[in-house]
């Protein structure tokens, strides 16, 4: 009985779990976006992945509590001294139980922390006397200290306890009439939290009570529960704090490169670039006779950034920059399905007309289903896209893709709407490089 129980607590948790899926469905918007930090980002996102495994997901809290009923069968021993004495009697009216006892009941627990609690339960074991065949109803009373491995969603726990142990029935010689002993108990067993709120449970245990006879002694009882309890006080997970998307300035001059008319020189408020040379007056990074415009800075919005003259975005770049409903993908994979070839096709089509137009193009998921698997998929989304662009004759030089998962939501993630919302495609135009950098000296 001993190794069998030791041997049950030592295997429990040998559960993996299925990671959820990323996305129902996908629709695609396009608009901007930002590059994300790496180091912080990567540890929140194997806290994250790991978080979302069911295996961890449910795994027992500190000042949790447990309420639940259980049933299972016990196996009164035939030794046990669980009878009123009466005279007169053959044994003094002891009779044998049946060998297998069903048994119900009710029991709560409270957990101060998530290896240790306390618990009390109820049982009745219905059944009957096998010489007279007559009706008893052994119960208990009990409550004990439990200690659990608390770590996963599988629990294994060991319990010992102690509590009284009776039997109500009518008088002989048709029953036993009615007795009380203490018992003590001890055992193990495995629970399983298959959500915020439900918990099921498997119990072996051993009941040790008086043996018939003065002074013989102790003989045991064994018992095996299965029971289900709903969990409360547990607090909802705290999403891991991630990474907000960091401008980039790789000068160092504490001016964005979207600002920064020199963005590979470190350079001086408002525009970024070195003191102004003789031939870069209007200070925009080009210089004559680049500069069509010399007394006119350029206007970085990504038409014709090359020629230094200020200029504004054609009609047709809104096809590129605004929100695009249409683009979608086949149910978590990054499949284009065949009614998104408008929508793509138009793009083509701005592409051609401006040859020296640049694009980054950006995946996005909702917030379900592990975080690795949506960055994941988010990359090869956006990575479809360019493909299908490129197969259309676009040069592969004029595209860049990023998977941005779900970092970077534009709705919320609590509503069917919000998260068909949030799984999309971004398209930013990327600013035109000018021939080189502007230099202090001219």
């Amino acid at each position: 009985m001993a190794s069998g129980l030791v041997a049950l607590v030592l295997m429990a948790p040998a559960v993996a779990s299925a990671q959820e899926p990323g996305d129902d469905t996908a629709s695609a918007s396009i608009s901007g976006s930002t590059e994300t930090g790496s180091v912080d980002a990567d540890t929140n996102a194997e806290r994250r992945d790991r978080d979302d495994k069911w295996i961890h997901r449910w795994a027992p809290t500190r000042n949790m509590a447990e309420i639940g009923v259980f049933g299972g069968v016990w196996f009164p021993s035939r030794h046990i001294e669980l009878f009123e004495p009466t005279a007169g009697f053959p044994a003094d009216g002891h009779q044998l139980l049946r060998v297998v006892t069903p048994e119900v009941g009710v029991r709560a627990g409270y957990y101060p922390l998530r290896f240790l609690g306390v618990e009390v339960e109820g049982g009745a074991m219905p059944t009957r006397t096998l010489g007279s065949d007559g009706r008893a109803v052994p119960w208990n009373v009990r409550g004990h200290v439990v200690g659990q491995l608390g770590l996963w969603s599988v629990t294994p726990f060991l319990l010992v306890g102690t509590g009284i142990l009776g039997v109500a029935s009518g008088a002989p010689p048709e029953a036993i009439g009615s007795e009380q002993d203490v018992a003590i108990h001890f055992g193990g067993g495995v629970k399983v939290y298959v959500n915020r709120f439900i918990q099921l449970r498997l119990d072996v245990r051993d009941v040790v009570s008086n043996r018939l006879g003065v002074g013989e002694g102790l003989t045991s009882s064994p018992e095996i529960l299965l029971g289900l309890s709903i969990t409360l006080g547990r607090k909802r997970r705290k999403e891991p704090a991630r990474a907000r998307p960091r401008p980039n300035d790789r000068d160092g001059d504490t001016i964005i490169d979207e600002d920064d008319f020199c963005p590979d020189v470190f350079g001086n408020p408002p525009r970024g670039c070195p003191q102004v040379c003789i031939d870069d007056e209007d200070g925009d990074g080009l210089i004559v006779p680049q500069d069509k415009c010399p007394n006119d800075p350029e206007s970085r919005n990504g038409f014709e950034d090359a020629d230094g003259c200020p200029d504004e975005v054609p009609p047709e770049f809104a096809d590129l920059s605004g929100v695009m409903e249409g683009i979608n993908f086949d149910t978590d994979k990054a499949t284009i399905k065949a009614g998104s070839r408008p929508i793509l096709d138009q793009a083509v089509e701005v592409m051609n007309k401006f040859p020296d137009l640049r694009v980054r193009i950006a995946g996005h998921t909702d917030a379900i289903g592990g975080y690795r698997h949506n960055v994941d998929l988010s990359q090869r989304r956006a990575k479809s896209v360019k493909r299908y662009l490129v197969e259309a004759g676009i040069d592969t030089d004029r595209i860049e893709t990023r998977g941005a998962g779900p970092d970077e939501p534009i709705d919320t993630n609590d509503t069917v709407e919000g998260r068909a919302r949030n799984r999309r495609i971004e398209f930013t135009i990327i600013e035109q490089d000018a021939s080189g950098p502007v230099t202090a000296d001219g």
